[in-house]
This record gives C-alpha cells, structure tokens and sequence, in this order.
C-alpha cells in the first residue's frame, strides 16, 4: 500500500492503493518491452521515490532507474495528458460498475 493510502484511511485509501497498484504497471511494461528485469527496476524505481526523488524514473537505455533523466533529456509530458488519461479510466471503470449494478438488478 502506498505511504498515501495509508495516510488516507477507510474507503478512500483502498481506492488510492488501487490506483497506485494500476500504476504500477506502466514502468514495469516497459522495463520488460526493453528487456530489462521488471522486478528488479520497478523495486528502484519505488526505492527512489520513497527517498523523496520524485522525478526517478526508468532509463531504458542505460537498464537502470535515474533521478535526472527528464533534465538530462528534456523529457517533457504534458500534465494535462496525465490528468485526462486517470479521468477517462476512472469514468470508464465508474460506468462499468453502474453497468454491472443495472444486470444484477434485473
């Protein structure tokens, strides 16, 4: 469970796991897509960040987690970009459960 979760509490810090958990997934797949240990880099990447490197991320091309690598690289991803894919997927998942209430009504 992430250090924010659980500061949460009650419903909303499962809710926060879980997307935390979802997350999860983006580097591990890409450590894996550059054939790089999964395991071993998402283990790095969460030990940064829990050291307070918050821009950590994965560098395929050297197979190790950085803490400079967008400066050094000027990788730039909009915050807009990020901020509208957690909202489609989460209205997407929201309209699937109502989806799913409406069958197990009839």
């Amino acid at each position: 469970m992430s250090c924010r979760a659980l500061s949460l509490g009650g419903v909303n810090s499962l809710c926060v796991s879980e997307y935390a958990k979802a997350l999860e997934v983006i580097p591990y797949t890409l450590a894996e897509n550059a054939g790089l240990r999964p395991i071993e880099i998402v283990t790095a990447l969460r030990n940064k960040h829990n050291q307070g490197l918050k821009f950590a991320a994965v560098d395929v091309k050297k197979g190790t987690v950085c803490d400079n690598i967008v400066e050094e690289l000027n990788i730039v991803q909009p915050a807009l970009v990020s901020q509208s894919l957690i909202n489609l997927a989460t209205e997407m998942v929201m309209m699937l459960l109502r989806v799913d209430d409406v069958v197990l009504c009839r």
